[in-house]
């Protein structure tokens, strides 16, 4: 991409492997921003499938690719901010989408304060052909919110590379939750805000780590929490919101396990959480009744999900310039 050095350069590294029937979407909705200092980096971890033929069929628009084995996302994307040059950086995985306008508004708001680390605004999850399936509204959350496992979808965060340096970036021990346990150390160092707008699209489909691998996240969720209560200045908070921490954690393991088919064991992380906080753990009550027909067999469960999945999908046809955006399917 042109940079335009008038405006302060933005870093958007994407992590590959093996998302060719995703990536050149992922790739399409970052050139197609209207903000142009953008350096766009893309780090391959040697993809066999269609993948490093579409990075090179746009190696003009890109400011530095490499396709090569790596030891998994986290190291992935801190070697491509390593490169990265950029005031503001972040990360967009090779099946998420941004949002029309979702750089300059990230940038507009960072620049307004100079304490803010980290801007995150809301997002969609999208299937495999595009189409909405969940809006994701947030609420301004902070330090003491993110001890909670109160989670951010991560398409939709961007950071000052200062920040992020300063924690030293992704810990590549975590493979699951290692963007929550980044939000947690860059808002432990300085301050973070939402914006009240859409940025971003998760996509969600039977490859994607957050499903194939779901349970993993959940089980990092409490190695988390491990961690917290090990840090001098963290232990104090979680000792604090003990109940909320622990109902937060334990009902983040329901969610992953029941994703990954893991009933019983999911009902037993809801129950863990119920112990702690009902009134919190039961808004996941649609998530319980689903890991309970599971757990004891009822038929046509996927198809019984799915419908209720249908029955909640945004609506998002009058949301402007999102008409023929790359990757998404509202008709």
């Amino acid at each position: 991409m042109a940079n335009d050095k008038s405006y302060p350069l933005v870093s958007v590294v994407t992590p590959s492997f093996n998302q060719g029937e995703f990536l050149e979407d992922t790739i399409r909705s970052v050139l197609a921003q209207d903000y142009t200092a953008v350096e766009y980096l893309i780090v391959d971890g040697g993809s066999t499938d269609t993948s490093v033929d579409i990075i090179k069929r746009y190696d003009s628009d890109l400011t530095w690719w490499v396709s090569e084995p790596d030891e998994g996302q986290a190291s992935a994307i801190n070697k491509g901010i390593s490169r990265a040059k950029g005031e503001f950086v972040a990360w967009l995985n090779s099946d998420d989408l941004y949002f029309p306008g979702a750089i300059k508004s990230a940038v507009n708001i960072m620049l307004s304060d100079p304490q803010i680390g980290l801007v995150y605004g809301n997002a969609v999850t999208i299937d495999e052909k595009g189409r909405p399936i969940r809006e994701l509204i947030f609420p301004d959350w902070k330090l003491d919110d993110l001890i909670q496992f109160r989670i951010i979808c991560q398409p939709a965060v961007f950071m000052r590379r200062s920040s992020y340096i300063e924690v030293s970036g992704l810990d590549p021990s975590y493979h699951f939750m290692l963007d929550h346990h980044l939000w947690v150390r860059i808002a432990r160092q300085t301050q973070i805000k939402h914006v009240s707008a859409l940025w971003a699209a998760a996509r969600h489909h039977k490859a994607a780590k957050n499903v194939y691998q779901s349970s993993g996240f959940g089980k990092e969720s409490l190695l988390l929490l491990e961690w917290m209560e090990t840090e001098p200045d963290l232990a104090p908070m979680v000792a604090e919101y003990k109940s909320r921490v622990y109902a937060g954690a334990y009902r983040l393991n329901g969610r992953y396990l029941l994703d990954g088919g893991e009933y019983a064991n999911s009902l037993t992380s809801y129950f863990r959480a119920f112990r702690y906080q009902p009134g919190y753990t039961m808004q996941h009550w649609h998530r319980i009744m689903y890991a309970f027909l599971g757990m004891i067999g009822f038929n046509n469960l996927d198809a019984f999900y799915e419908r209720y999945q249908d029955s909640r999908r945004p609506d998002l046809t009058n949301t402007p310039n999102l008409d023929k955006w790359p990757g998404l399917c509202l008709d």
